[in-house]
């Protein structure tokens, strides 16, 4: 049964620091003043002078482990019921997770950012990353996208004494939770990508997901500013509810702080101008493809200058960018060229995903392998529709789709003229399908959201099941 995950990134234990100070202002009850050295939710992984922390989740709940937690030796249990010796009581443990993760930032001084946004986020976070290692190797950023209110104290327990710049991505599923996040990493700036439909599910509307987005202010130093996408309406109508000085970005014709022209990113890598309206304007080139990745590009870029990094090593380090996970990478199968970009999917990445798909360079035909994009709520129906009609305007050659909601997306892709579309109810037979119609020179796109698990399907038809 999963019960967590140790605190400890790359197996490194955090600085020894006392319990006291990591339970300031958070509970009634007595709190020895013992050293710490690790942060645990996870019974199994507890050792001498660790504190393990009892969360409640949808299929465990912490709680029952706390006893067994104390009895392998830890030297607390935070735990949101029960009571003994060892056992310190708050009322929610993964608010006191994030509180702890804050008073143990605060024994540091690095110059800390966050990253939020419904689409772009993580790949900005890595972006910013790629800059900050330029002028520090020891830069501190999420793993992956652990950006909850788990992941991000996870990351901020890594945190010593030599960290000077830190990255912190935040996500969220409900109003409050990205104020928690942004209380307990205290950034100086941030930015935020874009105001889409991703977990419009659990908020409702895009008002309350900008809302939930903008929370990101909470924990800002005083003397910050937000980093805002000027091409989305929605940030843009917000400004006058923003409390900090803000910077815009944007691709578009529009007067922006930084902005980005003369763009080709019809072929790998992308090359385009950022116009700075402080700085000039600087040459640069990402290895990747899309204009959502340069919009992506230029947040980090006026993030990184408005902080005082150099203008033209921020543009140069952009070049060092790795994708995260499976996100948008590029390989070469059987001279077929393959984009794994099936890592997470909404209306508006998957958009992109077809458009960069359409516009590459290819001698053979483009292939979409899509799957179903979840957590959309009332709108999934629409969004799913609209990418098949999409996939058709695009003129893509063929169309496959798997996941019960892209029954829809195939019939629309359909409609709308694509010459090759199926729906697949199995993984396996869509791979064996798809090593049927492609050949050399094609170009085949896999993107759906992550429970889908699309690489399933890579593997197979890479041959990596054999």
């Amino acid at each position: 049964m999963l019960r967590g995950r140790i605190f400890r990134g790359d197996g490194l234990p955090m600085k020894p620091t006392s319990l006291r100070i990591l339970m300031n202002g958070l509970t009634s009850s007595y709190v020895p003043d013992i050293p710490v050295d690790t942060v645990v939710t996870d019974s199994r992984q507890v050792t001498p002078g660790s504190v393990f922390v009892a969360i409640v989740g949808d299929n465990f709940d912490g709680n029952d482990y706390a006893r067994q937690a104390l009895d392998s030796g830890a030297a607390a249990a935070v735990v949101s019921r029960g009571s003994g010796e060892g056992m310190i009581l708050v009322e929610d443990t993964k608010d006191a997770l994030c509180a702890m993760a804050g008073n143990y930032r605060d024994q540091f001084k690095p110059l800390v950012v966050g990253v939020t946004g419904s689409v772009g986020k993580t790949t900005t976070k890595e972006m910013v990353a790629a800059i900050f290692s330029s002028f520090d190797r020891n830069t501190l950023k999420n793993f992956e996208n652990r950006n909850n209110e788990i992941g991000l104290p996870e990351t901020v327990f890594r945190m010593d004494d030599d960290t000077r710049l830190a990255i912190l991505e935040m996500g969220m599923s409900s109003l409050g939770e990205i104020s928690r996040l942004s209380k307990c990493g205290k950034p100086h700036a941030a930015i935020i990508t874009y105001i889409g439909v991703s977990h419009i599910e659990m908020l409702g509307s895009r008002e309350n997901i900008l809302k939930a987005k903008l929370e990101i202010t909470d924990g800002m130093d005083k003397d910050g500013f937000l980093v805002i996408n000027g091409d989305d309406p929605y940030l843009t109508g917000a400004v006058d509810r923003i409390p900090v000085p803000v910077v815009t970005f944007g691709v578009e014709d529009g007067d922006y702080d930084v902005a980005a022209r003369n763009i080709s990113c019809k072929s790998f890598p992308s090359e385009f101008d950022i116009v700075d309206r402080e700085h000039g304007v600087f040459r640069a080139v990402i290895p990747c493809s899309g204009i959502n990745n340069v919009q992506d590009a230029i947040a980090a870029y006026a993030l990184a200058t408005r902080l005082g990094f150099d203008p033209a090593r921020c543009a140069a380090a952009l070049s060092d960018y790795e994708p995260a996970g499976m996100r948008q990478r590029f390989r070469k199968v059987r001279d077929i060229t393959v984009i794994e970009d099936c890592y997470n999917a909404a209306p508006e990445s998957m958009e992109a995903a077809l458009r960069i798909l359409s516009d590459l360079s290819c001698d053979g035909h483009r292939i979409a392998v899509l799957g179903d994009m979840l957590e959309l709520g009332a709108v999934s129906e629409d969004a799913h529709r609209r990418t098949g009609e999409l996939a058709g305007e695009l003129g893509i050659d063929a169309v496959l789709c798997y996941g019960e909601m892209s029954r829809l997306t195939a019939q629309e892709a359909k409609a709308a003229g694509c010459p090759t579309v199926r729906h697949f109810d199995d993984k396996k037979e869509l791979a064996e399908f798809l090593l049927g119609i492609s050949g050399a020179g094609d170009t085949i796109l896999f993107k759906g959201s992550r429970g889908m698990a699309l690489e399933d399907i890579i593997k197979i038809f890479s041959g990596e099941n054999d």
